[in-house]
């Protein structure tokens, strides 16, 4: 399977390609986590993979809690759906934790802080409520809990996290909110660490394959060896391939449509498209300088045919979003037409006109 082929499977496998799916939720489930520290970003990633998902209803499933963002995985905010987040964390959490220890002892929180911490915490949020925070900060404080200074105050509730208390609440205006698990997912059913292991392995492969092992072990951040059994566990639902000498999965009997050339998306920082992998090398062909592609990363991407063609900003005016294109390779006049078609879309799902400027490459 040549790079490009690959490159045509994950869009496929990652709804790019033909979208079926109609909600975020279903889009997230899918997925089993989906990368959400550029909250807006996200929403813009999981609307491309729908039928007709716009910026207004993926955020009333926000709201609603059909969606929740939380730490998980390696870790950094994702969304997971209700369903999955309890085992998702059991799974995850305890790598994230060891990996958190320096930092929590240079930031003086051990057991019993982290404890009376998170029984403030629960007595702030029980009956429902939902608190900024800014409001959990002060909460804490009150309560004779240190929580100054952003570092501290950020691993006081990202513990509170993974040890699966808190989770998102509904937005306050563009502020966010923090809610009682207990209080706002109903109860699941556990799953022991094998099948975890295994259900996570399936979510994965199947919607970000041909990958590798090491690619799920940089997602999910588990150890090499749990990726490498989680993979063999589930090969009767994953096909395989040797390439490049290393072994590849994906969903078995995936169908792989070719696209009409070229495809074009504009997809957010920290897409599932390419952030979902260790080594990113297929999708940077036309760009050649890796490390260039890499700095990217903190800008929006935009692809044709599966493969990085430069980068992108957004800015408001007025009643539009204006889309600022820098292009790290020429662009020939289809592949410009089919990124300003995607500016439209974008548009659209802003409920706003969309404006495309290209301006001079990245380079």
């Amino acid at each position: 399977m040549p790079p490009l082929d690959v490159c045509r499977h994950r869009l496929a496998s990652q709804h790019l390609v033909k979208q079926t799916l109609e909600t975020a939720s279903e889009v997230v489930r899918l997925f089993g986590a989906v990368q959400a520290q550029d909250y807006s970003g996200a929403k813009w990633g999981i609307g491309q993979r729908t039928i007709g998902a716009n910026d207004a209803t993926i955020e009333k499933q926000f709201s609603d809690g059909a969606i929740l963002r939380t730490h998980v995985l390696r870790p950094t905010w994702h969304f997971v759906v209700p369903a999955d987040i309890r085992w998702m964390l059991a799974l995850t959490a305890p790598r994230v934790k060891a990996a958190m220890a320096h930092y929590d002892r240079k930031l003086e929180l051990d057991g019993p802080v982290l404890r009376r911490s998170q029984k403030v915490l629960t007595k702030a949020l029980t009956g429902g409520k939902e608190l900024t925070r800014t409001e959990l900060a002060q909460a804490l404080t009150k309560s004779g809990v240190r929580a100054d200074g952003t570092q501290r105050l950020a691993h006081l509730v990202m513990h509170a996290e993974l040890d699966g208390l808190i989770c998102s609440g509904a937005r306050r205006g563009k502020q966010f909110t923090y809610a009682l698990v207990d209080e706002r997912v109903p109860a699941t059913k556990e799953l022991e660490r094998d099948a975890a292991l295994h259900e996570l392995a399936i979510r994965y492969f199947a919607t970000r394959g041909p990958a590798t092992e090491d690619d799920f072990s940089w997602w999910s951040g588990l150890k090499k060896t749990d990726a490498k059994s989680a993979a063999h566990s589930a090969e009767s639902s994953l096909d395989s391939e040797i390439i490049g000498r290393r072994r590849y999965w994906y969903q078995h009997g995936t169908a792989v449509p070719k696209p009409r050339s070229p495809l074009a998306r504009l997809l957010p920082n920290y897409d599932e498209y390419f952030i979902g992998l260790k080594d990113r090398t297929s999708i940077q062909m036309k760009v050649g300088d890796i490390k260039q592609s890499v700095a990217l990363l903190g800008a929006h991407i935009a692809i044709a045919d599966g493969q990085i063609v430069g980068g992108w900003t957004r800015s408001f005016e007025g009643k539009s979003v204006i889309v600022r294109l820098g292009p790290l390779t020429p662009l020939a006049s289809a592949e410009q037409r089919a990124i300003a078609s995607e500016v439209t879309k974008l548009g659209k799902f802003l409920g706003l006109e969309g404006r495309l400027e290209v301006k001079s490459g990245l380079r």
